[in-house]
Order: structure tokens, then C-alpha cells, then sequence
């Protein structure tokens, strides 16, 4: 491996990260993330958040969407 191909993963590797960052921050304005069936626990200084409903919501929407873009392969 080059320093041309490591260099090219490494700039996808990056823009990957960003794009995930990207959509994690446009995620949480739309309200995801606080759907209701999402466990929070406040005790003091301690937050525990456990998001159960965005969790199901996530894997319904992502396997809907892999189901039509491999399904006719």
C-alpha cells in the first residue's frame, strides 16, 4: 500500500466520521433521540439515558431501507 492509497482511505475515513457527525447533530434537532419509550434517569450529577424507542425506530427505518436497495441483487 502507497502512501497515495493510505492517504486516499485515510481522506475517506474523514469523510465518513463527518458526514456521521453530521447527520448525528441534524438527528438531534429534528427531536431524535427524545421520542417518547426513551429511558432517562436524573439522580443528582449522574444522567443515565438509554435510547430504547430511537433504537427501534432507527433499526425499523435502516432495515426497511437495506431491504430495498439489496433486494434486487
Amino acid at each position: 500500500m502507497g502512501f497515495s492509497e493510505l492517504g486516499r482511505w485515510l481522506f475517506l475515513l474523514g469523510a465518513g466520521i463527518a458526514l456521521f457527525g453530521l447527520v448525528i447533530m441534524l438527528a438531534g434537532r429534528i427531536g431524535f433521540g427524545g421520542l417518547p419509550g426513551d429511558i432517562v434517569v436524573r439522580r443528582g450529577n449522574f444522567t443515565f439515558f438509554f435510547p430504547l424507542a430511537s433504537s427501534l425506530v432507527l433499526s425499523l427505518v435502516l432495515t426497511i431501507l437495506l431491504n430495498l436497495l439489496f433486494r434486487g441483487r
